[in-house]
């Protein structure tokens, strides 16, 4: 299995290794999976979960691929690269995700991007528990240095304390 280029995907070590871009609310926390009025997870190795606020609430990392040993000549050959994440709400209030990834060249200047559409989650009318969003990067061209992850996202009712997006299991790989 290729390597997670992200560290602390899950939380295990709170939010270490994670640049806070924003913070609103009561800002990020970590929970135990799988939290008040949560959902179970897929995988019973992950045991945690990042949670957001009743304000805005991105993280992100920013992997340099000479650092973790990647030769420019193989990154020049494109290969695919991977992206996953998973998310939920809480089953008494709605939340709003986010996720953009974006392949950088050595100046950090986007080579392509990946931002899908917001989501918003309405315990209401929607099934809350964990989503998987996976996304493949190829024919990018050459110059693959850097690639930067965000993520993140609020609650829909502006209530005290974490009730909006819960995000865990974040990957990035590079196919060999």
């Amino acid at each position: 299995m290729a390597r997670n280029l992200l560290k602390n995907p899950n939380g295990d070590e709170g939010l270490e290794f994670w640049e806070l871009t924003e913070n609103g609310g009561n800002e990020w926390c970590v929970e135990d999976m799988p939290g008040d009025c949560g959902h179970e997870f897929s995988n019973e190795a992950v045991t945690k979960y990042f949670c957001t606020s009743f304000e805005m609430c991105l993280k992100s990392q920013v992997i340099d691929l000479l650092e973790e040993d990647y030769a420019p000549y193989d990154l020049d050959n494109q290969p695919a690269v991977t992206v996953e994440d998973w998310y939920c709400s809480r089953t008494d209030c709605g939340c709003i995700y986010q996720l953009s990834v974006c392949l950088l060249d050595e100046n950090k200047e986007v080579l392509q991007e990946y931002r899908p559409e917001t989501v918003t989650l309405d315990p209401d009318i929607d099934d809350c528990s964990w989503r998987q969003v996976t996304h493949t990067f190829c024919d990018y061209g050459p110059g693959l240095r850097f690639i930067s992850f965000e993520h993140g996202g609020k609650d829909t009712k502006y209530w005290n304390g974490w009730f909006g997006v819960r995000v865990t299991g974040s990957s990035v790989t590079i196919d060999h």
